[in-house]
């Protein structure tokens, strides 16, 4: 059988725990870079260049989170973590570094380069007919995958990474966030009024002021008194409390996580051995190591401070890791400021003063400024800049494991390298209520998923800048199809919870969350599918159908195997294009009830869609799941479920469940239902395997033909195969 991937090697490469499952076979047959025909290269004393010329229609495809759309041809990027808040198009970075990109024209091929450094990237912007690629060392894995299809060979990559870290079921659930919700009568406030305005919700998270003057595994007394109690009070509700953890440790003596720290040497050091100094919310920090092992133990085994009192779930952030300023920088550039008094300040000078004030954060001297320990040898950060918060949330990850090496805990990051998909999730970042960025939000998370992120998504409603009733409707109307649904705003801006508008848009953001809900079942099948097959869980058209049209369409998506979502992202729109490869049966949702149904064939349409209505296509011969709605994932009934398919020869569909607690998933612990839609002498007839340890006793069977007409009918444990009658073709 043909080999489809290549390992090609430079240098003592650092084990970045990358790619867990290579085939023996291929790192056997490893070979030096310099065999790497598909590139022309350069390497010099400190860099290596590889350079590729395109042919007029390739693609380039891939590197995860950028700002750009689906094909990067003509960008530019930079592969460096960074504390980057204001996703603009010019941005060439972000806050994950996902080396992994597929160029495809008359051969599909992919690239995976495993280097914890900067990589720059020309992609034809330069030239546009040349790609060009800057390694900023010398020590580098380079993989090659080779296929047939775009997903085939995003296929092969996914499947040396490792699966996808997988959430507790509830982590599907509707979540709240704000920073900042100072006090836990804040918490209450919110919590109550979700449930008063009946919107389904499952978290409220905790920013940075639950925790005491903004330092890690401590909270505030005076702002959340009693806490464990708290922490149970709200689960009463039915809300999980998610508490932020920051990178930086605050350097105060009496802080135990501060003396043991120095005591035990788990601090980065300086070019003298000293801890590093650098400053962020607590004030001044020191860095824990995580690229020392027991250092990860240490501050992994920390996060027992908060599950001891019912904590079920953390984000971790500022880790790439975010410098707001080091005493270093700060005193240079008060010593400028000085200097520049000697002289009359023109505009010029005015320029340079507001530059070098800009420049205090996350600076490049900074990060060449404090060392890591690597194997008994010190590194300088920005050598191996990218895997800080990697390594950070693998740290809470097997602290959270040895917990409890059962139970799923929720656990996402702002930074992140190809790798850390295993451990946890990841969220888009700070973002801006701007249209604009609901369509980033959409391009965002097909590539997230190809890079082995599965759990991510946005902060819906933008974090920075105020939002309209509109944009946010809109933009939940897309992100309840986003693995992790979270709203997020900053201190600064207008509330935006549910609840915060006038009341028609609170009623219209109550039925779109009940969607999301009624969809849960759907959404969690095709995610642990994704995750077990080493697929995506959302895919741009040209994975499935790749032809001249799909490769230009970035804004409809695939969620899964069955289901085409094209959300509207512009303001005071009514209805938009969208394109269908292929038949499909629209339902256009307000609300779980299905109603809404029409048969559309192949082409391009303009559909109505109103501000309460969420276009769902279902592609042919498939379906989805469909549960009821509850205030909580954990209270969903699942006894009953409703099928929904488009029929024009037959379908068969699987719908794969778990307990959404344990990992007995690992072990192929798992319920599977399958329900089949064949053409009999008597019309339809629905058949369901009903899997003998689920609870599910009877599903609801609602299938369109291509015709337009409607079957339904009920199965039951008991009957497991019914004939199902027409209904009148009302929808239609």
């Amino acid at each position: 059988m043909k080999n489809n991937i290549q390992l090609y090697k430079h240098g003592k490469v650092m084990a970045t725990g990358a790619v867990v499952e290579l085939p023996e076979a291929v790192a056997k047959a490893s070979k030096g870079i310099d065999h790497l025909s598909y590139f022309k290269q350069t390497i010099s004393s400190d860099e290596i260049a590889l350079t590729y010329r395109f042919d007029e229609k390739d693609m380039v495809v891939g590197f995860g989170e950028t700002v750009k759309g689906l094909n990067k041809r003509g960008s530019e990027l930079v592969s460096f973590c960074a504390d980057e808040p204001e996703h603009l198009p010019n941005k060439k970075s972000l806050y994950g570094a996902h080396n992994f990109f597929i160029i495809l024209g008359k051969e599909i091929t992919g690239f995976f380069i495993d280097f914890p450094g900067t990589i720059h990237y020309d992609i034809g912007f330069v030239d546009k007919d040349v790609l060009n690629i800057k390694i900023d060392g010398l020590d580098v894995d380079i993989y090659q995958f080779t296929g047939d299809s775009l997903k085939s060979v995003t296929h092969e990559f996914l499947s040396i990474i490792g699966a996808s870290y997988v959430p507790p079921k509830w982590g599907f659930g509707y979540q709240q966030c704000r920073w900042s919700y100072e006090t836990a009568d804040d918490i209450r406030r919110i919590g109550k009024e979700m449930r008063e305005a009946n919107i389904p919700c499952d978290t409220i998270y905790l920013d940075i002021d639950y925790m005491e003057r903004f330092k890690d595994f401590t909270t505030c007394d005076d702002k959340f008194p009693d806490f464990e109690n708290f922490v149970s009070e709200m689960k009463d509700q039915g809300f999980r409390l998610i508490p932020i953890i920051d990178a930086g440790v605050k350097i105060e003596e009496g802080y135990d996580v501060y003396e043991e720290g120095i005591k035990e040497n788990h601090f980065c050091v300086d070019e003298d051995g000293n801890p590093f100094v650098a400053a962020v919310w607590p004030g001044l920090v020191h860095f824990p190591d995580f690229f020392k092992e027991e250092t990860r133990q240490w501050f992994g085994d920390k996060y027992k401070v908060l599950t001891d009192v019912g904590i079920e779930g953390f984000w971790n952030d500022m880790n790439e890791p975010a410098i707001f300023y080091t005493p270093k920088r700060l005193k240079a550039f008060y010593d400028h400021v000085e200097k520049s008094k000697e002289k009359p300040l023109d505009i010029y000078s005015f320029f340079d003063l507001k530059g070098e004030a800009e420049s205090l954060s996350s600076s490049p001297e900074d990060y060449r400024s404090f060392y890591h320990e690597v194997e008994g040898d010190l590194v300088r950060h920005d050598k191996v800049h990218n895997l800080y918060g990697y390594f950070m949330t693998q740290s809470a990850a097997q602290g959270l494991e040895a917990i409890d090496a059962d139970k799923r805990f929720l656990l996402f990051s702002r930074a992140s390298y190809v790798g850390m998909h295993r451990y946890g999730g990841i969220w888009m970042g700070d973002n801006d209520s701007w249209w604009e960025h609901i369509e980033l939000s959409m391009k965002l998370l097909p590539a997230i998923n190809m890079c082995g992120f599965m759990y991510t998504g946005p902060d819906t409603g933008g974090f920075q800048s105020d939002a309209s009733s509109e944009l946010l409707i809109r933009w939940m109307q897309f992100s309840i199809f986003a693995p992790l649904l979270r709203n997020h705003a900053a201190l600064s801006s207008r509330n935006q919870e549910p609840f915060a508008f006038e009341e028609a848009t609170t009623e219209t953001l109550k039925n779109i969350i009940e969607l999301r809900y009624g969809l849960i079942p759907y959404l969690y099948s095709s995610y642990m599918k994704a995750v077990g097959e080493r697929s995506v869980y959302a895919a741009n058209l040209i994975m499935a159908y790749d032809d001249e049209r799909t490769r230009e369409i970035e804004d409809q998506l695939l969620i899964g195997e069955s289901l085409m979502i094209a959300p509207i992202y512009k303001q005071n729109r009514t209805g938009r294009l969208v394109y269908l490869p292929e038949d499909m049966l629209l339902w256009n949702a307000n609300g779980a009830v299905v109603d809404s149904l029409k048969v559309m064939p192949a082409g391009d349409h303009f559909v109505p869609i109103t501000l309460a209505e969420v276009p769902l296509f279902i592609r042919p011969d498939s379906g989805i799941i469909l549960g009821g709605v509850a205030e909580t994932v954990e209270q969903m009934d699942a006894t009953q479920l409703t099928f929904l398919g488009y029929m024009k020869t037959g379908i068969e569909e699987s719908y794969y469940d778990d307990d959404g607690v344990t990992k007995a998933y690992e072990q192929n612990q798992s319920l599977e239902t399958t329900i089949r839609v064949v053409q009999s002498e008597n019309g339809l007839r629905a058949l369901v395997d009903f899997d003998q340890d689920s609870e599910l006793m009877n599903v609801k069977i609602i299938v369109m033909d291509e015709t337009g007409q409607r079957y339904e009918g009920i199965v039951t444990r008991e009957a497991s195969s019914i004939c199902l009658e027409k209904v009148s073709q009302y929808d239609n």
